[in-house]
């Protein structure tokens, strides 16, 4: 890894190969608004949001960055800025408000709308059916959310019906964004949406999240999508002490929870037996039934990274578990040196290369891209500018690190950042800007940020 390191903190002029995907990404709640207009269902980010004490100041995404009513606007930016790939997410609930039924033709009008403007603009659309907005229905009255599998069979119907209206001019589509968030943080640690805190929902959700992926992904393959991708939120685990096999077996077992839980069933077709055996623990195995590892398996064409800090963890007696990695007591997460983000997350562009690289040596034969890349910092106009040197450091870090791992060997197809505008940050609300663009949300102006620009630059020569 040495030559690596080497090359992420260099200053030479970089050449990406040729046809390598720049873009950014967003999501449905984080910036459409309009939450109840044109037939859009509640989600159960909607119920979350009004739930006192979730997220930060009480803040949520009704209106958000209007992107619903402001989306050719922001389209026209895209263009200006090089944006040559736009992953959006579509909302479920504007679909299928209630998340199975009759089809809401309004909802799907609008991303009809939206996928025109983007290839007038000459921007290539790429679409992910889940990004955490469950409709609200299939939480409540007993339905059990992600913990029920009917929920699974729904969003293949869902994304059946969404591929037959938009497979025209989509050529690339994503099942499910970040399944590890959605099935531990909203069900396991109760940080995110449904809020719930129970271990063994958890992990059904987890294989539910994945049985709905694999039906979907069949769904999209029947619709004759070109392109079909999984994205997952991904980290290099590290031993504090790599000699003591206490240290390693605690990495390989948060390697697990957050890594291998995922990659394995939808790459290898199994679970890995530490994770079955977690299943095992919370009750959880009567979930896995014969023939969903094959179906969980359906190939797939791309599989999406996003990326934002690595962990270090020890093996430490009494140690309890944490929330959000059922089964990790008597291991401790510890703090890594050197600079944070305004989120508080390690910076380390090493991770990123590292983890393109495993990728690649373990399960070969599948192209990888960055789908979500980006940071957090304390952000303020001046005027018509907002400087922000400390992003464009961070994605210079980081994209230096992406090239490293493609010299190395890893076959990486893009980079997308995380993301393209402010918007509703999930439970810190609206207090951490991730943007490129700064978004004044009290008038909705747009103004790209000095990191907008910069990345403007790259994208027209390729070349960091």
């Amino acid at each position: 890894m040495k030559q690596i390191a080497e090359e992420t903190t260099q200053a030479a002029p970089l050449r990406f190969p040729e046809g390598f995907r720049w873009g950014a990404a967003t999501a449905a709640y984080q910036i459409e608004g309009a939450a109840t207009e044109d037939g859009r269902g509640p989600s159960i980010w909607d119920g979350f949001a009004r739930r006192p004490g979730r997220v930060h100041g009480g803040h949520t995404g009704d209106v958000a960055c209007d992107h619903y009513r402001r989306y050719r606007e922001d389209v026209g930016l895209m263009r200006e800025l090089g944006i040559g790939t736009y992953r959006f997410s579509i909302a479920w609930p504007r679909v299928k408000p209630d998340g199975t039924g009759p089809v809401n033709t309004r909802g799907l009008d609008f991303y009809d709308r939206l996928v025109d403007e983007l290839l007038a603009a000459g921007i290539e659309p790429m679409a992910t059916l889940y990004h955490w907005d469950l409709p609200l229905a299939l939480e409540h009255g007993g339905r059990d959310g992600w913990g029920n599998r009917d929920t699974a069979a729904y969003f293949a119907d869902y994304a059946a019906v969404t591929a037959a209206r938009l497979g025209d001019r989509i050529g690339t589509w994503t099942t499910l964004n970040e399944p590890w968030c959605a099935a531990f943080l909203g069900y396991a640690s109760g940080d995110h949406a449904p809020g719930r805190t129970d271990n063994r929902t958890a992990f059904r959700a987890a294989h539910h999240l994945m049985l709905g992926h694999g039906l979907a992904a069949q769904a999209l393959r029947a619709a004759g999508v070109r392109e079909l991708s999984l994205t997952l939120n991904l980290a290099r685990i590290s031993p504090a002490d790599p000699a003591d096999p206490h240290d390693r077996a605690a990495a390989r077992h948060v390697d697990g929870v957050l890594n291998r839980i995922f990659l394995d069933p939808a790459l290898r077709g199994e679970y890995p037996a530490d994770m079955l055996a977690l299943f095992d623990r919370f009750g959880a195995t009567d979930a896995i039934h014969d023939g969903d590892l094959p179906t969980i398996a359906t190939p797939i064409d791309l599989l999406g990274i996003n990326y934002y800090q690595p962990a270090l963890v020890k093996a430490q007696i009494g140690a309890p578990a944490t929330p959000m990695y059922p089964g990790t007591e008597g291991v401790a997460f510890l703090p890594l040196p050197g600079p944070v983000t305004y989120m508080g997350w390690h910076i380390d562009p090493t991770g990123l290369s590292d983890l393109l690289l495993r990728l690649s040596h373990d399960y070969p034969g599948t192209p990888l891209m960055v789908t979500e890349n980006g940071a957090a910092y304390y952000d303020e106009p001046d005027g018509d500018r907002v400087a922000d040197p400390d992003r464009i450091a961070y994605l210079d870090g980081h994209l230096r690190a992406v090239h490293a791992a493609l010299t190395a060997g890893a076959d990486v197809r893009g980079y997308l950042a995380w993301s393209f505008l402010d918007n509703f940050e999930w439970a810190f609300g609206y207090d951490k800007r991730f943007g490129l663009v700064y978004v004044d949300y009290p008038t909705q102006r747009r103004i790209p940020k000095d990191s907008a620009l910069w990345y403007r630059t790259l994208t027209r020569t390729n070349t960091l």
